[in-house]
């Protein structure tokens, strides 16, 4: 027997309807991320994570983040990590962090940059002492040397003589400035020219510096070339006609950027900035939502100790002396950490397996750029995570490595998972904010092509392009054609569609 629901719409009771299928969506939700692997943070930086994670409530994730960026900014100007194939790598990092608003990530991060604040209001408040200091020694300078020149003008031994004994000019106090949040490329390179040779990058909107100056489409290649140097720890010069020349050597840049969704998609999906390979150096973390979890709790015992813990070690850090170049006072000579013997023979085993991923069809084929760089992401991590817990360490062991690894499988795993959202076609972009509109301002129950070209969003403009998109919309069950037209906002319209609302 047969039901009387069979696929013939013949067999259907004479007063029963045929029930259409439901609209599909136009784009399908990203899948969720596992978990970030906080247990991989080591004994400094784990702890803090989670206090952060109790004490905020914020998305682990974010919590993570934040901590793994002021370690490396505290680390990165006295160590690089020597990679066993003999490559010596910074250890800074570039991360990006994308949450929603109201994922608390500004509180997490508050948390987490107390000890560069500190660090930071230090500097501030001696450079406000040693800048008058040096204004006056400067005027003095001046006229001393003013002196020379004008009662020497006819010896010029004599006048050589005096101006050797006087000695160069006072050099300025550097810029007390640890981090920046939205510099432009050519700013953040006049800062290392006058300021700290170790900086980061970093604020908790980074749509604005996304959407800054520095990355409007006449600069996205100039500062994407420029980030991608400072992260290679190359050496970096500017010439221009007015300003003349500028030559950056020894010089650390980390970077944590913590963006909306909507605007992490747009870095990451930028072909410009994958093509130049500034994609492939960023480390993405995308975490689920925490909203509708965080509960009124009581905070764990441990919570307060181990902030307390985290500050003073990192302030610790970032208080001692910077290894400089011999005579220089802004160019860094960080020392090598090599790897141990477990740990160099763990490196190669790594290698061979993200090699064997790269391949056509292979796992990490899709991000290829980033699978690339995997190990040497690794690399720094493990250095990051031996160099935090013990600046002085001769060398990152086989366990800060295996640390590494799993800290850089999640943001591999993250890669490809964005990877998958940001492929989805632009025409399906526009369609959803064609459907948008249609449902959110359209007040009409028919539309036709002229009423989204002429009034519909900006994007849309011809009607070769409404068209188009229409035509997504009936694919997908969003809009049905009237065959014999109709009338839209009180005019006969030959081609109309129906909108079909949201459920």
């Amino acid at each position: 027997m047969h039901s009387a629901w069979g696929a013939d719409p013949q067999n259907l009771p004479p007063d029963e309807p045929v029930k259409s299928e439901p609209p599909c969506p136009l784009m399908r939700e990203i899948s969720p991320g596992e978990p970030f692997p906080v247990h991989a943070l080591g004994p400094v930086l784990r702890p803090m994570a989670e206090a952060i994670h109790d004490r905020v409530q914020a998305p682990m994730a974010i919590c993570a983040q934040s901590v793994l960026a002021v370690a490396a900014l505290a680390v990165q100007g006295h160590v690089d990590v020597v990679l066993p194939i003999g490559e010596t790598k910074p250890t800074s990092l570039y991360l990006i962090t994308q949450a929603e608003s109201g994922e608390r990530k500004d509180a997490s991060d508050n948390v987490a940059m107390r000890p560069v604040a500190r660090r930071q209001k230090a500097l501030r408040d001696q450079y406000d002492i040693d800048h008058p200091q040096w204004q006056d020694e400067r005027a003095m300078w001046d006229r001393l040397r003013e002196k020379i020149f004008r009662e020497n003008r006819k010896d010029r031994a004599a006048m050589r003589a005096d101006l050797q004994a006087l000695g160069p000019m006072p050099p300025e106090p550097l810029d007390p400035l640890l981090v920046c949040s939205e510099p432009t490329f050519e700013g953040l390179c006049k800062l290392y020219g006058r300021g700290q040779p170790s900086l980061g990058l970093f604020t908790t909107e980074g749509g604005r510096f996304i959407g800054g100056h520095g990355m409007t489409e006449e600069a996205k290649l100039r500062t994407a070339t420029g980030l991608s140097k400072f992260w290679d720890g190359a050496p970096v010069d500017r010439v221009r006609a007015l300003e003349g020349t500028l030559y950056l050597e020894g010089r650390r840049l980390s970077l944590h950027l913590m963006v909306q969704p909507r605007v992490g998609d747009l870095l990451l999906r930028d072909g410009l900035l994958i093509d130049q390979g500034l994609a492939s150096r960023l480390l993405v973390s995308a975490p689920e939502s925490a909203a509708g979890t965080r509960l009124s709790h009581e905070l764990q015992p441990t919570t307060g100790p181990a902030i307390a813990q985290y500050c003073a070690h990192l302030l610790h850090i970032l208080e001692k002396p910077l290894p400089l170049v011999h005579g220089k006072r802004q160019e860094l000579a960080p020392r090598g950490l090599p790897f141990d013997h477990q740990a160099t023979s763990r490196y190669f085993e790594f290698v061979d397996h993200v090699e064997l991923r790269l391949g056509k069809g292979g796992e990490l084929a899709p991000i290829k750029g980033f699978g690339n760089k995997l190990p040497e992401h690794a690399g720094r991590l493990a250095g990051v995570l031996r160099a935090v817990e013990d600046l002085d360490a001769a060398a990152a062991s086989e366990a800060d490595f295996a640390n590494g690894i799993i800290l850089a499988e999640h943001y591999a795993a993250e890669a490809l998972r964005l990877n998958e959202g940001a492929r989805i076609r632009a025409k399906l972009r526009q369609a959803q904010q064609l459907l948008d509109w249609l449902h959110d301002e359209w007040m009409e129950e028919y539309v036709s092509l002229p009423d989204i070209y002429q009034r519909g969003p900006y994007a849309i403009r011809d009607q070769a392009t409404a068209r188009g998109l229409v035509h997504e919309l009936e694919e997908h069950g969003w809009a049905v054609r009237v065959v014999q037209g109709a009338v839209v906002a009180g005019q006969r319209r030959r081609e109309a569609w129906r909108i079909v609302k949201r459920g």
